[in-house]
């Protein structure tokens, strides 16, 4: 006798899970511009490379004689799968089923996604677009009793699994639809998060709980891309759900697999002793004047090659992802074209959560700096500029990655000095437009010669004099002839450089469990 009937009950019940919450549904989810879960999985991964996990959990109806007459499948469908050949875990939200909430979840499905990746070292994503973690306040009847947060019932959410998953493998959370509540966390837990233009809200609670606390906004008022990455909750945004997932596939094709090893190294048709004339002249004069430090990226890195994160958020600083002669490093920079590249609350917040990233999967840091110290002012005294700057330099000082700064122009004050950590040797090197000290001379001459200047018959010329002396003594060679600054470079042999010590560096990192905790 064969198993043939169970075989073929097995068959029936996959098709049922593979229509995921019927068809009407599924053309709702196709009128409003998004892919389904099984879609998204197809397009995201590696062709035919999918395995899932509990496609038959759910929810199943029996007639009188206990034949199967109706199956809801769980409205997570998760497993293993391949991008870019290398092995991953994804797990996606079924908005097709009681609107991806957790009235319709098993959470132990949530659950071993995270403890997979984790334990078999996988990349995990996140395809997020759903609620919030205990479920509405329906589910209250149907359990009979409140759910506990964090209690140690099934829907106590699993934040801590995501927590630890943080620490120990890439996670990139998407939100790709109304995201709120769990969901909202589940994505930024997270080392990249993204969401979709106009498709993708990401809320604490959505207008409805909103509107009853007096606020009446729309979903895009409320949670838009517009909203959120300028708060810095997601890093990026995509123009649709395809776009979402080659940043997906490109942000992890600069990271290991688990922070039990390194970076690959890609291939690279850049000559890593390319010139570029125009740095030697990119740097304005005037101190006034900015100029584009994303230009200067570009031209240093290998073509092509910089992925930057967070743009819309701590705009005064540059970070993302790189390659230099092929091999990864985290890259890092000032941009004198928002707040002259001075430290702002935010900005202290980036930096240090990518700091983090670059000490968590062994990633050299490469800092070209341009600070003229942290944001001064009410606002800035408001915002807590110094105790998120403070922060910022914990971070820094507690990395051990190979370091390598590049000293453009400003590197002033508390902010100037953490361009390097002094914990273990940094390779530095300075461009002779750069210009150091305890302040800036602008502001700095009239605190330090106020007396002078107060007492001079003409303290315009006074000040002008004083300026012009100390403008000959503040010379970068004056500087480097006391060794107070390692090199001063060419600016057009910065890449060959930075080449150089990408290759040093590789053979230095060492891979293994993270040294201090992972900020979300």
């Amino acid at each position: 006798m064969s198993w043939e009937p169970e075989i073929d009950e097995l068959e029936h019940r996959r098709v049922l899970a593979e229509q995921m919450g019927g068809t009407e549904r599924v053309e709702r989810q196709h009128r409003a511009g998004r892919l389904t879960v099984r879609e998204r999985i197809e397009s995201l991964l590696d062709r035919g490379s999918f395995r899932e996990i509990g496609s038959l959990a759910g929810k199943a109806q029996y007639d009188a004689e206990g034949q199967l007459s109706g199956f809801t499948p769980a409205n997570c469908v998760f497993g293993r799968g391949k991008v870019m050949r290398r092995p991953v875990v994804v797990s996606g939200d079924d908005f097709t089923v009681a609107g991806g909430s957790a009235d319709a979840a098993i959470w132990d499905k949530f659950k071993m996604a995270e403890t997979m990746a984790r334990e078999y070292r996988m990349p995990l994503i996140r395809l997020v677009e759903g609620s919030g973690g205990g479920g509405s306040v329906r589910s209250i009847e149907k359990t009979g009793f409140a759910n506990l947060p964090g209690g140690l019932g099934g829907q106590s959410g699993g934040l801590h699994l995501c927590c630890a998953t943080l620490a120990a493998v890439p996670v990139v959370g998407l939100a790709l639809g109304p995201v709120a509540g769990l969901g909202a966390a589940r994505v930024s837990v997270s080392h990249l998060s993204i969401m979709v233009r106009e498709k993708a809200q990401v809320f604490v609670a959505g207008p409805p709980v909103v509107e009853k606390l007096g606020e009446k906004r729309t979903k895009e008022e409320l949670g838009g891309h517009a909203i959120q990455l300028a708060a810095g909750t997601i890093d990026m945004a995509a123009d649709d759900e395809e776009e979402a997932f080659a940043l997906t596939r490109r942000f992890l094709s600069y990271l290991p697999d688990s922070v039990w090893e390194l970076p690959p190294r890609g291939p690279c048709r850049d000559s890593p002793n390319r010139a570029c004339d125009e740095l030697a002249a990119i740097v304005p004069r005037d101190p006034r004047h900015a100029y584009l430090m994303r230009r200067v990226i570009d031209r240093v890195v290998d073509r092509g090659s910089f992925f930057e994160m967070g743009p819309a958020f701590g705009r005064s600083v540059i970070t993302g992802l790189a390659r230099l002669d092929g091999w990864p490093v985290a890259l890092m920079a000032g941009d004198p074209l928002h707040s002259g590249g001075a430290w702002t609350a935010a900005s202290a917040q980036k930096i240090m959560r990518f700091v983090d990233l670059a000490e968590t999967f062994h990633l050299p840091v490469v800092h070209l700096v341009d600070c003229p110290g942290f944001v001064v002012g009410l606002e800035a005294e408001k915002a807590g500029t110094m105790r998120h700057a403070v922060r910022a330099l914990a971070a820094i000082h507690q990395s051990t990655v190979p370091w390598c700064s590049v000293l453009i122009r400003n590197v002033y004050g508390v902010g100037g000095g953490a361009h390097q950590p002094q914990t273990h040797h940094v390779m530095r090197f300075a461009w002779p437009s750069g210009r150091w000290g305890s302040l800036p001379m602008e502001g700095g001459i009239e605190a330090a010669y106020r007396a002078e200047l107060a007492e001079a018959e003409d303290p315009d010329a006074r000040r002008a004099e004083i300026t012009a002396r100390l403008e000959r003594l503040r010379s970068p060679f004056r500087t480097a002839e006391a060794f107070g600054v390692d090199e001063i470079i060419d600016p057009r042999d910065t890449r060959r450089l930075l080449c150089e010590f990408a290759g040093i560096a590789a053979p230095l990192r060492k891979a293994g469990e993270t040294r201090f905790p992972i900020r979300p």
